[in-house]
């Protein structure tokens, strides 16, 4: 059993707020006289510190996932759905162990070598997102590399699909959910199918790999974010068209779309997946990047 002033993470659910932290009823008593807000920032910051002194990182998560439920709250929306990825390329493995032990389980990479290197040295609980293009001939090295991998972020044509699907059958794995990118900003420097494609690609997806699962799509804005929020639109429509033709519902449809600058309004727009980098973990550095 914990000791009295520490606390414990419940069972994570589906329909629940992602990350429930509950005191021990000794030193998390609250006086009927604080607001609910008052109450939600005191538990946060008690449940979601380091040991000793907080690290930036955890204090910048506790932020982030409390803006994101704010968000989804302002729109209307249950926060529940909304899941935050922890984007941690380029970062140490020590720094991931930490944001880690504060309670978080879903993290992203967007380069094969360094998921690779990464996910042994971390617990197996961890979910991990490969965010963006994968190339076809890393697909099934990705794969057998990371046994929990839960989801690839980043299936932008037929060709990575089909290697996908057979990486996963010969693997023995269970079907691996998948989003389609889509290329909402136009630039054609930029992985993604383009909009008018997207429907024909989650087809292929859902009928034609049987080891997939189509969970969604997503997109990646402007680096600048000026192709904020035209491309939530976008996304958002494209997303209506295909559940239309595969006869989905919306709401079983993911939406990954918003980073670190605009995922507060990418919450507000429906996204159900945000993905946070800088944001949590600091600037990065591209000059420790693995190559791929």
């Amino acid at each position: 059993m914990m000791g009295a002033n520490r606390c414990h993470k419940v069972q994570e659910e589906e329909t629940q707020w992602p990350y429930v932290y509950h005191m021990n009823p000794t030193t998390s008593h609250f006086t009927e006289t604080r607001t609910k807000a008052q109450e939600e920032e005191t538990q946060y910051t008690a449940c979601m510190a380091a040991p000793a002194v907080e690290i930036a990182a955890v204090s910048a998560l506790r932020s982030v996932m409390l803006r994101v439920r704010h968000a989804a709250e302002r729109s209307g929306r249950n926060p529940g759905p909304v899941r935050v990825v922890a984007v941690s390329k380029t970062k140490p493995v020590s720094l991931i162990r930490q944001v880690y032990d504060a309670g978080h389980r879903r993290f992203g990479e967007n380069y094969v070598q360094e998921i690779l290197d990464k996910a042994p040295q971390l617990p197996e609980d961890i979910e991990w997102h490969f965010v963006g293009h994968l190339q076809s001939n890393k697909a099934k090295l990705l794969l057998a590399g990371v046994p929990n991998l839960a989801l690839v972020e980043g299936v932008d044509n037929e060709k990575i699909a089909n290697h996908l699907d057979r990486a996963v059958s010969n693997l023995g794995r269970n079907p691996l959910k998948v989003l389609v990118q889509v290329n909402t900003s136009g630039e054609v420097s930029k992985s993604g199918i383009d909009p008018s494609g997207c429907v024909e690609l989650a087809k292929h997806v859902k009928f034609r790999c049987p080891n997939l699962e189509f969970s969604g799509l997503m997109t990646i804005g402007m680096p600048d974010y000026t192709s904020t929020p035209e491309n939530f639109r976008m996304l958002s429509k494209c997303r209506a068209q295909v559940c239309k033709a595969l006869d989905m519902a919306e709401e079983h449809c993911e939406l990954s779309m918003g980073m670190s600058g605009d995922f507060e309004q990418a919450i507000e727009m429906g996204s159900t997946n945000v993905r946070i980098g800088s944001t949590i973990f600091g600037p990065r550095d591209y000059a420790k990047k693995q190559p791929d």
